[in-house]
């Protein structure tokens, strides 16, 4: 893994707004944790190499505090309790169509059954379809198309009545 790939993780790490990743390849150990607290964001990266002691000190200069786009989603669901929350099983790209041709799985108002697909989650280049395991009327649609999602995220209100 070179410098370059290197920047690009740590780039692609602090836009989507994870909380902490690792990475395990032959020669090399990365892990990238971000914290917030509050507005402030802090980057960290520790890096293991045992084979290459140079290439830390290139990666120093990163270690500026970067700048991480998180929504605050959590107090929807608590203003429509009656809604039920479905919410992202994994971190990735959220996509609301199976491909850029194709019209979107569901729309606000959309009736859905039990195993219904809602969704595309893209994570480590494989597309996850995300069913339904509610039926009921799509209320809102919490994720913007092609932004990044966290586990546990909210997704979608729906109305089970």
């Amino acid at each position: 893994m070179d410098l370059k790939e290197i920047q690009n993780l740590i780039k692609f790490v602090a836009n989507s707004g994870v909380a902490e990743v690792k990475l395990e390849m032959d020669d090399v150990k990365i892990t990238i944790r971000t914290t917030l607290e509050g507005n402030v964001t802090e980057t960290t990266y520790v890096q293991q190499l045992p084979a290459q002691a140079t290439l830390p000190q290139a990666v120093a200069p990163q270690q500026a505090p970067a700048v991480v786009n998180v929504t605050s989603e959590a107090s929807v669901p608590a203003e429509d309790s009656k809604f039920i929350t479905i919410k992202s099983p994994i971190i990735g790209t959220f996509y609301r169509k199976p491909s850029p041709d194709k019209p979107v799985f569901t729309e606000v108002g959309s009736v859905i059954s039990k195993g219904d697909v809602l969704c595309v989650i893209e994570a480590m280049k494989l597309f996850n379809e995300i069913e339904s395991e509610v039926s009921g009327k799509i209320v809102k649609i919490l994720v913007d198309d092609m932004s990044p999602v966290e586990f546990d995220q909210p997704l979608f209100l729906v109305d089970p009545s």
